[in-house]
C-alpha cells in the first residue's frame, strides 16, 4: 500500500495559472501540468534564492522531497519550452500558510 503524501505548505498567491505560446490556439497544443508545490518549489529556489534546507523546511518537507519536486517542475517547464506546449498550474498535495 502506498504511504498517502503529506501536504507541502506553499506561501504562493496565485494570479495566473496557464501559460501558452503566442499565436497558437489552444486546440493545437499539447499540455504540461504542474503543481502548485512544484511552482512554490521554482519560487523559493530561483526567485527567493533559498538553499534546499531553508526551502524545504519552508514548505515542511525533507530535502529529498524539495529535491523531488524541484527536478519535476524543471523538467516539466525544460519539456514546455524546447517543445513549444502550455504549461497549465493546477492541483497538488498542498496547504496555503498562513502569514
Amino acid at each position: 500500500m502506498v504511504r498517502p503524501k503529506k501536504n507541502r505548505f506553499v506561501e504562493l498567491e496565485l494570479g495566473v495559472t496557464y501559460f501558452k505560446p503566442r499565436a497558437i490556439p489552444l486546440t493545437e497544443l499539447e499540455e504540461v501540468k504542474i503543481s502548485i508545490e512544484e511552482l512554490e518549489s521554482l519560487r523559493l529556489e530561483f526567485l527567493e534564492k533559498n538553499d534546499y534546507s531553508d526551502s524545504a523546511e519552508k514548505m515542511k518537507i525533507s530535502r529529498a522531497t524539495f529535491s523531488r519536486i524541484l527536478h519535476s517542475a524543471g523538467k516539466k517547464i525544460a519539456d514546455a519550452l524546447v517543445n513549444g506546449k502550455a504549461i497549465r498550474i493546477e492541483g497538488g498535495t498542498y496547504k496555503l500558510k498562513e502569514k
